[in-house]
């Protein structure tokens, strides 16, 4: 065992865990404004809407994240029209590009979690507010998203580790989060068994903390469905 590397490259895995929450909440956070109007378009009436959003959420959520990764990164290169128009700057930038497909990965996956929670706000809800004269904006503002979100959270909360655990494959593009710094350290030290064990150690760490925030926001929003269950 030969620790000792371990304490001497800390900084190193401290700038990897503090890119791997950059992928993290950057990736969640643009996913979760794309994810909602999706979910009502996943339950709308028009059935062009409502299977466009399918087969898109069908073909992320049906084909691994490592595949989706490569062929933004490694696939769009291939083309000349790409290398030659104005977003080659930014496709050509591994950090874009994992963010891309992390984005393009999580907005499945959320678009199908909020849609579940849309379908089961009660219906009641629902008829009262049109009673009440709401436009569908406003419903959509005051009633159905807050239904939608709090009915969703356990899901969600799911869905953001493993979006933290994902990051893992930004190294195979050159990125040094957690995982591609100790990648780095076994080639530079040759050893293989301390970098990766203090890898896992920083992601349940992060999981842990992670877990426990949402938790709490878990009772604070939705603390009221576990007593109705009760």
């Amino acid at each position: 065992m030969n620790w000792d590397v371990i304490a001497e490259n800390l900084p190193r895995y401290l700038e990897g865990a503090k890119l791997t929450l950059i992928l993290t909440f950057a990736s969640l956070g643009i996913s979760f404004f794309l994810a909602i109007p999706l979910a009502f378009l996943r339950n709308s009436e028009n059935a062009v809407l409502r299977y466009a959003v399918m087969a898109y959420t069908l073909v992320f959520r049906g084909t691994p994240l490592l595949v989706q990764l490569f062929l933004i990164y490694f696939g769009l290169a291939q083309f000349g029209m790409v290398r030659e128009s104005v977003l080659w700057p930014w496709l050509s930038s591994p950090m874009v590009c994992v963010i891309a497909a992390f984005v393009l990965n999580t907005t499945a996956y959320s678009t199908e979690i909020f849609a579940g929670g849309l379908r089961h706000v009660p219906v009641g809800e629902i008829e009262a507010a049109r009673a009440y004269g709401m436009s569908s904006l406003v419903q959509a503002r005051r009633i159905l998203i807050p239904a939608m979100l709090t009915r969703s959270l356990p899901l969600y909360g799911n869905e953001m580790i493993m979006m933290l655990h994902a990051t893992s494959l930004a190294s195979t593009v050159t990125l040094l989060e957690v995982t591609g710094v100790a990648r780095n350290i076994t080639l530079n030290y040759y050893i293989q068994f301390e970098p990766y064990v203090t890898a896992a150690a920083i992601y349940l760490t992060l999981t842990f903390v992670l877990v426990s925030a949402f938790q709490l926001v878990q009772k604070r929003w939705a603390g009221y469905l576990e007593s109705r269950i009760g």
